[in-house]
C-alpha cells in the first residue's frame, strides 16, 4: 500500500477488497483500474474505451454510469470526456450484440470513472459501488447536514474508543452519533447497503463474499445504553437523528434531546464531537462568532475533566473560539477546507456524564 495524491493505492486478494468495502468508514470510493493510457483527444479516448471487453461486467439488461474527473488535459470538460466513453461502450455492445444496455445515473449496476490529468488517463471500475459515504441510515435530513466520511474522520482523528462517553450538543440529523455508533459497535460501513460494485466483476466470488458479510455482521456488539448522548436546540433536527439512529443496530438506545448546548448545566468526563451549523440553522452567518464564543465559554467552565473536538469549516472563527487547542488538523468536507481542533479541558471527574434538564446562563 502507499500514499498517493488521489488517496491510497494497494493491490489485494478478493476477500481483503471485499472487506475494505463493506467495512472501512472513512473510505469513499474504491477504484479498481482497468487500463492507464496517453489521451490527447477524445477520438483516442473513444478508441482505447473499445479495447476493453465490457461484456465482462455488463449485459444488455444492466444499466451503467459514468463519471468522469477532467484537469489540464486537451480534453476540457469532464462531461463531454464521460460522454464519450458512455458511446464507446455503447456502440460496443450495439455492433457485437444489436442491443445496448441502459444509462442510469443514480443507482446503476456498474460505476465506471475516468480521470484524466495533464493528459494521462486512468479508466476504472467502481468496486464500491458508488460513494461510500451512502451508508444508508439517512432517512431525515437537515440543512447542510455532514457527510458521513467526515464525521468518521472526525472520530477516528479523536480516537475515541469508548472508554469515555460521547456527546454531541448541536446533533444536526444525528450523523456524528451515528458514525459513532458504528465506530463502536463495529457495524460495518456497508450493512444498509443492498449490493456493491465488486459483484460486477469477472471473477466475483459470491461465496466467500457472503461468507466475509457473515462474519463482519456477527462481530457487531451492543451498544451500552448512556454511552452516546446527543442534542440540539431544533426539534425538526432531533426528530431526524433519532429517525436515523433507528436505522441502526442499537440506534434507538442513544438518547437524543431537544436542548440548546446554553441550557445544559454540565458535561464532565466526556469525549465531546460536534460539527457547529455555520449560521444555516441559527439565523444569520453574521451571528456566528458570538455563537462560537458562546460555545467555548460553555466548553470552559462547564465540560470538566472532558476533551472537545469541533469541526470549524470556516476556519476564521477560530479567532472567536476563546481557548487554544491541543491541536489542529485539516479536514476538508465538500468545498471546506476546515480545521478540526481538539481542546482538553482542565481536570474533573472523568465519572460523571450528567446532562441535566436545568437551564442556566453561559458564564462569561
Amino acid at each position: 500500500m502507499k500514499a498517493g495524491y488521489r488517496g491510497l493505492y494497494f493491490g489485494a486478494e478478493r476477500r481483503a477488497l471485499y472487506g475494505i468495502v463493506y467495512r472501512a468508514l472513512t473510505v469513499t470510493r474504491v477504484l479498481a483500474p482497468l487500463v492507464r493510457f496517453q489521451c490527447h483527444s477524445p477520438e483516442y479516448l473513444y478508441k482505447r474505451t473499445q479495447t476493453i471487453a465490457w461484456s465482462d461486467f455488463l449485459t444488455p439488461k444492466h444499466t451503467f454510469a459514468v463519471f468522469a474527473t477532467v484537469s489540464n488535459s486537451a480534453i476540457r470538460h469532464s462531461q463531454y470526456a464521460a460522454l464519450t466513453i458512455k458511446d464507446a461502450i455503447v456502440d460496443q455492445f450495439r455492433e457485437k450484440t444489436g442491443a445496448r444496455p441502459s444509462i442510469e445515473t443514480i443507482e446503476p449496476d456498474l460505476w465506471i470513472n475516468l480521470y484524466l490529468h495533464a493528459n494521462k488517463a486512468t479508466l476504472s471500475i467502481d468496486v464500491s459501488g458508488g460513494s461510500m459515504h451512502r451508508r444508508g441510515y439517512r432517512v431525515e435530513s437537515v440543512e447542510a447536514p455532514m457527510q458521513e466520511t467526515v464525521a468518521a474522520a472526525m472520530l477516528a482523528l479523536s480516537e475515541w474508543d469508548g472508554s469515555t462517553p460521547l456527546f454531541d450538543p448541536m446533533c444536526g440529523s444525528g450523523t456524528i452519533l451515528c458514525e459513532a455508533l458504528m465506530r463502536y459497535c463495529r457495524v460495518p460501513a456497508g450493512y444498509l447497503r443492498t449490493r456493491f460494485g465488486f459483484e460486477r466483476l469477472p471473477d466475483f466470488d459470491r461465496e466467500g463474499w457472503r461468507a466475509l458479510k457473515c462474519e463482519a455482521d456477527t462481530a457487531i456488539r451492543m451498544l451500552p445504553k448512556p454511552l452516546i448522548k446527543g442534542s440540539d436546540a431544533s426539534a425538526d433536527a432531533v426528530r431526524a437523528a433519532r429517525a436515523n439512529l433507528a436505522r441502526l443496530p442499537g440506534g434507538r438506545t442513544v438518547s437524543v434531546e431537544k436542548r440548546r448546548f446554553e441550557d445544559i448545566e454540565r458535561i464532565d468526563g466526556a469525549t465531546i464531537v460536534t460539527n457547529p451549523p455555520y449560521g444555516l440553522r441559527i439565523g444569520k452567518r453574521d451571528a456566528m462568532p458570538e455563537f462560537v464564543r458562546g460555545f467555548g465559554d460553555f466548553l470552559k467552565h462547564r465540560c470538566a475533566g472532558s476533551s472537545a473536538f469541533v469541526y470549524f469549516g470556516n476556519r476564521e472563527l477560530l479567532k472567536s473560539f476563546g481557548l487554544r487547542p491541543t491541536w489542529k488538523k485539516p479536514l476538508a468536507s465538500g468545498g471546506l477546507d476546515g480545521r478540526l481542533v481538539r481542546v482538553d479541558l482542565f481536570a474533573g471527574s472523568r465519572d460523571a456524564f450528567k446532562v441535566a434538564d436545568k437551564p442556566g446562563p453561559v458564564r462569561k
